[in-house]
């Protein structure tokens, strides 16, 4: 992450420096973890800079601000032009995008309701989150210890920044024990999700994912890949998944905005498929690749250009 090279973040309603970008010590988020954010990812296509799927993602934002009864002070189209500025005011061509919303400083206590609601857009260079070489050659995984989280116990639906002490106790355990990922069961035992990324599994020629009620977060990249195996004639199922069967796989992979499309080759210490990259992987990845940087028309609409960059 090249953060050196970020000129300005996006708050409350306007760009200031990066090194001004700050909050408070008492921000409740800071204690309570009273935030929901999204990440994005402007590509740099064959027609210039755009956003995949800014739409999508800014709604999810919304309606994870809703679930926590976060009213937002600003609205959908404000935000995506605040998004659209603030890649323009740093220069990039391809970058990451952060959108935070958060309870800032007013008062500490569990009651959330007499703190303000912050937004926050930041945007940074960042590669392929889990290594360029785990596009092609895949990332060895394991079953995490670590259940995520249960239903009625918080609301997996949602893009909060809570959530993420989940993901991070299921991330660090992999991290230690010799892996670059974790995968996560839900409360009954089946499978959910990474830590930051949701999961698909190939078995017998059928594409397969785990549905939303095995605490799964709706990822706007898990939704697009299911459309284009769709426009790709493949069928793609949504089902309760047991654990073995990722074992007896004949292909894994995981999707995310920052994962896109990575490959699963062993989980487990246990060979998925071929141990590499699988035909439909590579297939869907290619797809996907294609979108995003251009190399297609816009079948979809899920591009929007970022415009000029504004002068130094």
């Amino acid at each position: 992450m090249a953060f050196e090279d970020v000129k300005k973040v996006w708050m409350n309603g306007k760009l200031v420096d990066f090194a001004d970008a700050k909050v408070h010590v008492f921000t409740h988020a800071l204690h309570y973890g009273s935030g929901v954010f999204e990440g994005i990812r402007c590509y740099d296509t064959a027609r210039g800079p755009e956003v995949f799927r800014l739409d999508e993602h800014l709604d999810r934002l919304v309606w994870s601000a809703k679930i926590y009864r976060m009213q937002l002070p600003f609205g959908p189209d404000e935000l995506k032009q605040a998004t659209l500025a603030t890649i323009r005011a740093n220069g990039f061509r391809a970058c990451y995008i952060r959108p935070l919303a958060y309870r800032g400083f007013g008062s500490l206590g569990v009651n959330p309701f007499p703190n303000p609601i912050d937004v926050v857009i930041g945007c940074y260079p960042w590669g392929k989150y889990l290594g360029a070489k785990a596009l092609e050659e895949g990332v060895d995984v394991c079953f995490s210890s670590w259940t995520r989280i249960a239903a009625n116990t918080m609301p997996a639906m949602a893009k909060a920044t809570a959530n993420y002490a989940n993901s991070q106790l299921i991330k660090m355990e992999a991290i230690v024990n010799g892996y670059d990922e974790g995968i996560a069961l839900d409360d009954t035992g089946r499978v959910s999700e990474g830590s930051g990324e949701n999961l698909f599994v190939v078995w017998k020629g059928r594409l397969h994912t785990p549905p939303l009620a095995s605490s799964t977060l709706p990822g706007i990249t898990r939704m697009t890949v299911v459309q284009l195996a769709r426009d790709l004639g493949l069928d793609v199922e949504e089902r309760v998944l047991p654990r073995e069967m990722l074992y007896a796989a004949d292909e894994v992979f995981f999707t995310g905005t920052a994962a896109e499309v990575t490959p699963v080759r062993s989980i487990d210490r246990i060979q998925v498929g071929a141990g590499r990259r699988g035909p439909m992987t590579e297939k869907l990845q290619g797809a996907f690749f294609e979108i995003v940087e251009g190399r297609v028309p816009d079948r979809h609409g899920w591009m929007t250009p970022v415009g000029a960059a504004v002068p130094a």
